[in-house]
């Protein structure tokens, strides 16, 4: 986009708020009945403090029983369909509202089951995982998606990975100190990996006990975050499908921790804490500026 634009986006209510560190914003525009391009999600993660990982956006639902179908925005204005600590702010933003403690919101990858869990803990039903190559999905056929082969091979990168797909494709790959990769460097190499036609989620884990993992993320379409809830689901479902934990644990990312279960009815729990930064109106001036 060379020119500037205007957005009847502008004067609206946005939330800006944190999962354990996940930058999120949640916008409602389900009285509005408005859409968000891709160029305006880029346009309000420019804006003065409202840089953000992923803009949680409710629009009207699709089927009877679900408070909101929810869209997801990265911050280069691509899609995802699930993002578990947005939902989770979500879920807050709904509560505060008098929605309910218990809500049902629809997204790309299907209905997602969110509730309170304590005064500013959410838990979220993130459903089953898919494993499947295709499913996930690979570009080349892999008999077992719990060790997949990176090839062609990234200098510095490990020899090979767990794929899950939560929602959104993820690779997982386990080493013995997250903290020191350079992801930087690794994180846009991986998501854009051959293998991976839809891009994916990169996540760099550590086993500390069988219930403790320690996960850095880069997030597709974001970069790296403090946080991702999807990717701490699919990494505890990589480490138990390879016997490396429990199928419940602490997941530990810099901004905080959050508690993953993996049922015996094959559906994902994630339950952690979220927080209220503030709340805004959108400014005409932030679509003003045009895109670099």
């Amino acid at each position: 986009m060379n020119g500037m634009m205007t957005s009847p986006l502008a004067g609206l209510p946005i939330f800006r708020m944190n999962g354990i560190g996940n930058e999120i914003l949640v916008l409602d525009l389900r009285r509005a009945g408005l859409e968000v391009a891709p160029a305006e999600a880029r346009a309000i993660a420019r804006a003065p403090g409202l840089r953000f990982d992923q803009l949680m956006v409710l629009q009207t639902p699709r089927h009877a029983g679900a408070n909101a179908f929810m869209r997801i925005y990265n911050t280069d204005g691509s899609l995802s369909a699930a993002c578990g600590n947005g939902t989770r702010c979500v879920a807050y933003v709904l509560g505060r509202a008098g929605e309910g403690e218990t809500l049902t919101l629809e997204t790309d990858a299907g209905p997602v089951r969110t509730w309170r869990a304590g005064e500013t803990r959410f838990a979220v039903d993130m459903g089953a995982p898919r494993l499947g190559w295709r499913e996930i999905p690979l570009a080349e056929e892999a008999p077992d998606t719990r060790n997949v082969t990176l090839a062609p091979e990234i200098q510095g990168a490990p020899a090979a990975f767990s794929a899950v797909n939560m929602g959104n494709p993820h690779a997982v790959f386990f080493v013995d100190d997250p903290l020191s990769m350079d992801l930087a460097t690794l994180g846009p190499q991986l998501e854009h990996h051959k293998l991976f036609p839809e891009r994916a989620n990169i996540s760099f884990a550590k086993i500390i006990t069988q219930d403790e993992i320690l996960l850095r993320v880069w997030e597709r379409g974001t970069g790296e975050t403090r946080a991702c809830g999807s990717a701490a689901c699919a990494t505890l479902v990589a480490a138990a499908r390879s016997g490396l934990s429990a199928r419940e644990a602490r997941v530990r990312l810099p901004g905080g921790e959050l508690v993953i279960a993996w049922g015996a009815d094959d559906h994902v729990l994630m339950t952690g804490d979220v927080e209220l930064e503030f709340e805004t109106a959108l400014e005409a001036r932030y679509f003003a500026e045009p895109e670099s």
